[in-house]
């Protein structure tokens, strides 16, 4: 991988530890925040690589709130029972009320 993208995805790491506790965002929100846009795909990327990094890694969803990153957390629904243990209301593998939980680091880190 190169040096750049390293950088890249520690960035996505300093960004994904400060999404607050009962709250989520999506890997484009991050993206963008990093000036980025286009580059959902690389966020996700990095948060798939996450683990260890102590993350709060089950607070990043799809832009429409699927949990799409699920089957790189052990346990069938460990992403699910961690969003749920927060307060957050997961049916079917999408967040409910995705606009009243969602954090836009855009917005909220001016």
């Amino acid at each position: 991988m190169k040096p750049e993208t390293l950088g890249f995805f520690e960035k996505v790491y300093e960004v994904a530890r400060l999404v607050p506790y009962g709250r989520v965002t999506s890997y484009g929100a991050i993206a963008k925040y990093l000036g980025a846009a286009k580059s959902a795909r690389i966020v996700g990327y990095a948060m798939n690589g996450s683990g260890g990094k102590d993350l709060p890694a089950h607070r990043v969803v799809n832009r429409k709130g699927l949990l799409t990153g699920k089957h790189h957390f052990d346990g069938t629904n460990l992403m699910q029972q961690l969003l749920e243990n927060e307060g957050i209301e997961v049916i079917d593998n999408q967040i409910q009320n995705l606009e009243a939980v969602f954090w836009d680091p855009a917005k909220e880190l001016k």
